[in-house]
């Protein structure tokens, strides 16, 4: 961090049974040099997908990096990207092995201290809510394969659906993306049950936008921490 808070540090005192964490995947569980969940999903779809992923990449990252520009602006842009992106793992015959081979082969790596820091909120039973605008089956099976998918993370990110047969079925739903990845606006019942007796928060993210994962009402009991990449 480059900045530190310390009258905030001093007046939040956290205990085991006193706050949530509401944390990014994408450099932040992982580290700087990993590739990103969108990345680890496409592995094997071939060359074409790779150059067409890549040129709505050039098109609208320098957007998403953009704060000339108005919300309005890049939410629709970011709603664009991230649509055309799903829609491209539909063209290309996504399946649930391809996935699965996908991840297994992918280099995802966990940022320094993340499994432990995983491993020590689960130990203390401290609610982690992962809020991601990538891809929510790679950071499951991420987790699966790393022995961390514990009962207290819960997952709240852009989820690809199946069919029976193991074909990717087209995505109908929501889009998360880095503009709308909230609690608030994505909060389950589940969520809801276990964090509401949480006076404080522990936000952990890269991005500016990543503070807003938390209500701003909220702010002033949230301890954000921002990773440099």
């Amino acid at each position: 961090m480059k900045y530190i808070n310390k009258t905030k540090l001093e007046k939040i005192k956290l205990t085991k049974t006193n706050f949530y964490v509401a944390i990014d995947f994408d450099k932040t569980i992982t580290s700087k040099t990993s590739c990103d969940s969108w990345d680890a999903s496409g592995l094997k779809l071939g060359e074409e997908f790779r150059k067409k992923s890549n040129e709505l990449y050039k098109k609208y990252a320098p957007i998403e990096l953009d704060y000339t520009i108005s919300f309005e602006e890049k939410n629709k842009a970011m709603e664009i990207w991230y649509r055309s992106c799903m829609d491209l793992y539909y063209e290309y015959n996504l399946t649930l092995e391809k996935l699965k081979k996908s991840i297994n082969d992918s280099n995802l790596i966990f940022r320094l201290g993340a499994k432990d820091f995983l491993n020590d909120m689960y130990k203390n039973n401290i609610p982690v809510i992962i809020l991601s605008a990538g891809i929510g089956n790679v950071i499951e099976q991420f987790l699966k394969n790393n022995q961390c998918y514990y009962d207290n993370i819960d997952i709240i990110s852009n989820f690809i659906s199946f069919n029976e047969n193991g074909n990717m079925k087209e995505h109908n739903s929501e889009i998360i993306h880095t503009l709308n990845k909230t609690i608030e606006g994505h909060i389950t019942k589940k969520i809801s049950n276990k964090i509401s007796n949480k006076e404080y928060r522990l936000l952990l993210g890269d991005f500016v936008e990543d503070k807003k994962m938390v209500p701003q009402s909220e702010w002033n009991k949230t301890i954000s921490v921002r990773f440099f990449r």
